[in-house]
């Protein structure tokens, strides 16, 4: 039996990985740690300092700021980290890392808990070999607090190492264009209506090709939180993305 703790757990990541661990027989969620009280059957926490259980796994799916600390919280009481939270900055990662090795724990940050999201990152990245010239469109629902999201990121950042050749330069600067990670174009688009959406586009002489993801409730992304609850022992130090477990 592995024993999960969960930040985050009333909203509606949080409330979905609530359903999910209740299905899993081999998976125990046993705290709580949320921005306010609610009623439920498990022990919640509205502050670090009252946390008076302890788990394998703390989940956390809070926000950005609040994940950082949380995480410097679990590293330091004993449990294992997942972060699906995007939004993390570069200092932060390298302080989780560093507290990670320190502590002998286990940190896994998952910008993309979809199994079908992670494949898209795998065929971008082999795309980009061969095709430099590429921009990544990514959609999601009005609150999300990041842009553009992890997941766009850290596709960009795969592309940027996997290219073989320089892309086409524009001389084109405005703010229309997009922001610029690693020398990929990224757009966000924040509407109703959407879960998670990414689609690469890849342009070359007489062709494009075209590579596209689409979340269209959060069930797609509780088999890839289950496998990185299960598999977290299996890594060391801070690893980036579900595919580290796969």
């Amino acid at each position: 039996m592995i024993t999960v703790f969960l930040a985050g757990g009333f909203g509606k990541m949080g409330l979905a990985i609530q359903q999910l661990i209740e299905n899993e027989a081999d998976l125990e969620l046993v705290g709580i740690l949320s921005g306010s009280l609610h009623e439920s059957e498990l022990p919640v926490f509205t502050s670090l300092a009252d946390i008076d259980v302890t788990a394998d796994v703390w989940v956390d799916v809070t926000q950005p700021e609040a994940a950082f600390v949380n995480g410097q919280y679990a590293l330091t009481h004993g449990f294992q980290l997942v972060v699906g939270t995007s939004g993390l900055q570069a200092e932060q990662l390298a302080a989780l890392k560093t507290l990670s090795e320190k502590e002998n724990r286990a940190t896994l940050v998952v910008p993309n808990f979809s199994l079908s999201g992670v494949l898209l990152m795998q065929f971008a990245a082999q795309a980009a070999k061969y095709l430099p010239d590429t921009e990544i469109l990514e959609i999601h629902n009005p609150k999300k607090v990041d842009a553009p999201s992890g997941t766009a990121r850290a596709t960009a950042q795969a592309i940027a190492k996997s290219r073989q050749a320089d892309p086409v330069k524009t001389n084109v600067k405005d703010p229309a264009r997009g922001d610029q990670i690693d020398n990929v174009t990224v757009h966000a688009m924040r509407l109703p209506g959407y879960v998670a959406e990414e689609e690469v586009i890849f342009g070359a002489p007489g062709e494009t090709l075209r590579i596209k993801q689409t979340s269209f409730t959060r069930e797609s992304f509780m088999g890839g939180v289950a496998l990185a609850i299960r598999q977290i022992n299996t890594i060391q130090g801070l690893q980036v993305g579900l595919d580290k477990v796969l």
